[in-house]
């Protein structure tokens, strides 16, 4: 009676296991054909089959077609265009100006010369004025040079109807600030820094994407890994318990231990059914970044290798503080510190502006008069502001400034220490975990063994269930703990590629071909 029992519920549970989500299922696997145009987009109208997708070909996706990479080529895109806008501040720029049809009918107040009386003067004219210029800021000086031609002329239609004309064929004007803040030479060290600070940023906004698409990738990975290896249990514990059926007829098997098994296949069943719904989150999540659709099935591909990658301290720091962006960064942050000591001792004290302006001008009633027999102008002056007494107000602002920069300093040095602390700590933590692999390799190799070896002895009745069940979650645990070491191993690699933004296994710099991301 109870045998009939146990088989009535090995039937239940075969039928649940029936009904379990295709994804709890083996599927026949093709290639995943990997999409090299951003925007390529898998139909969600139909389902996919299982595709095979190696790590390498994830993170091309990820780099290629994910809303981060977007993210970042635009934040990348915003720097560039700043920077264009640096250099063309300091080039030559060409201005058209002009007033055209300016018509003014109206009464003004006006003051007579002779009496001083003042009067209501009727004003009834036309005006056009067309002009020509030509400006460079001089980062050296911090002044403006300014060329330019101009030329007005007056339709007046009362008190008696008149023409007049006024040119200015030709002008020099120079503007100089003394003992003011030169922005302009400022800008010439700061900006191409942040343009070569935005270069960087991109690149490691990339690794980061490289590592996010590893972490989604090898999530994946084990997701499917507990999910075939709980689907693998349940068939063994099924047949292990149908051998112990007929065992425990004989009476090798006790009656507790055959309870044992059917508990253990019990909880595989449950577990498929846990397993799958986690590796269709983890599915989901992947499909997501790579932006897939959402019903493509990927088949990760673990690659057992380990590429024999040799790296040392001080080549890794030299290549941190050479090509990412934590030096020159730092060495920005200076230069604001330092401009920003400028600009306040220049706002404390006097300050004077030279104007200068060189010339030929001349008006007649025609054209041809208002360029003929020219006249030179010459105007230069100075304007001048000294601060008597302002009650401190710009010496604090110097101190302040100063503080700030002593402060920036300090934190600098501090978080120096810390990266290298940080870098030193990345490459022992990459070592141990390649050794790590290689003990979890081998752990998985014995645990596989000892398994089966266990599955045989327990068809010939050596050994008891409960040896039988430890053996099968070692097996279990080696499997799991050998997927995320290689995890681990990977994200320690990519994590030493993003902070020195070298290739250790090309030996080569990562670089970006800017024009070409600018082009797009």
């Amino acid at each position: 009676m109870k045998s009939d029992l146990a088989k009535r519920g090995i039937c239940l549970i075969a039928g649940l296991y029936a009904l379990l989500p295709v994804a709890a299922q083996t599927t026949p696997t093709t290639e995943l054909p990997v999409r090299r145009d951003s925007a390529a987009w898998i139909s969600p109208t139909r389902p996919q089959q299982a595709s095979h997708l190696t790590l390498d070909e994830a993170i091309y996706a990820a780099q290629t077609q994910s809303i981060a990479a977007m993210v970042a080529k635009y934040t990348f895109l915003s720097s560039y265009w700043s920077y264009r806008s640096y250099r063309a501040s300091r080039l030559p720029s060409l201005n058209l100006t002009g007033e055209v049809l300016s018509f003014d009918r109206s009464l003004r107040l006006l003051q007579d010369y002779d009496t001083g009386e003042m009067r209501y003067m009727e004003n009834y004219n036309l005006q056009n004025t067309l002009g020509l210029s030509i400006k460079q800021n001089i980062a050296l000086t911090g002044g403006t040079l300014r060329l330019y031609s101009s030329l007005n002329r007056l339709d007046q239609f009362a008190p008696k109807d008149s023409k007049s004309y006024y040119s200015q064929p030709i002008t020099l004007s120079y503007t100089q600030p003394l003992f003011a803040y030169n922005q302009f030479k400022w800008e010439k060290k700061i900006a191409p820094k942040e343009y070569e600070l935005a270069k960087r940023t991109y690149i490691e906004a990339m690794e980061d994407i490289t590592i996010q698409a590893v972490t989604y990738y090898f999530n994946l990975l084990l997701s499917k890994t507990k999910h075939t290896i709980a689907v693998k249990n349940y068939s063994n514990t099924k047949s292990l318990y149908a051998i112990a059926e007929q065992r425990l007829e004989l009476g090798s098997v006790t009656k507790d231990e055959l309870l044992q098994l059917q508990l253990r296949m019990l909880n595989d069943s449950l577990s498929i059914n846990d397993t799958a719904l986690a590796a269709r989150e983890s599915q989901m999540k992947l499909n997501s970044y790579l932006r897939f659709s959402e019903t493509t099935e990927i088949e990760p591909l673990l690659d057992d290798r380990i590429p024999p990658i040799e790296i040392d301290y001080a080549t890794v720091l030299d290549k941190a503080l050479a090509n990412s962006s934590f030096e020159i960064d730092n060495q920005i942050r200076q230069l604001n510190a330092e401009a920003a000591i400028a600009q306040a001792k220049s706002e404390r004290g006097a300050s004077a502006t030279i104007n200068a302006r060189f010339g030929l001008s001349q008006t007649g009633n025609d054209f041809r008069t208002a360029y003929s027999n020219l006249l030179d102008q010459e105007v230069v002056g100075l304007q001048f502001s000294i601060p008597i007494f302002d009650w401190g107000m710009g010496k604090g602002r110097v101190r302040m400034a100063k503080a700030k920069a002593e402060m920036l300093h300090n934190q600098i040095e501090q978080d120096q220490i810390d990266y290298r602390h940080a870098v030193y700590t990345l490459i022992e933590q990459f070592y141990n975990q390649r050794n790590q692999c290689a003990v979890a390799r081998k752990a998985r190799e014995v645990a596989d063994r000892r398994y089966a070896i266990a599955m045989e002895n327990f068809r010939r009745g050596t050994i008891s269930v409960t040896e039988m069940n430890t053996a099968q979650t070692e097996k279990d645990e080696a499997n799991q703990t050998y997927v995320s070491a290689m995890a681990a191993f990977w994200n320690y690699y990519y994590s030493l590629r993003r902070k020195t933004l070298y290739d250790f296994i090309s030996h080569t710099d990562i670089n970006v071909e800017f024009d070409k991301l600018i082009a797009e």
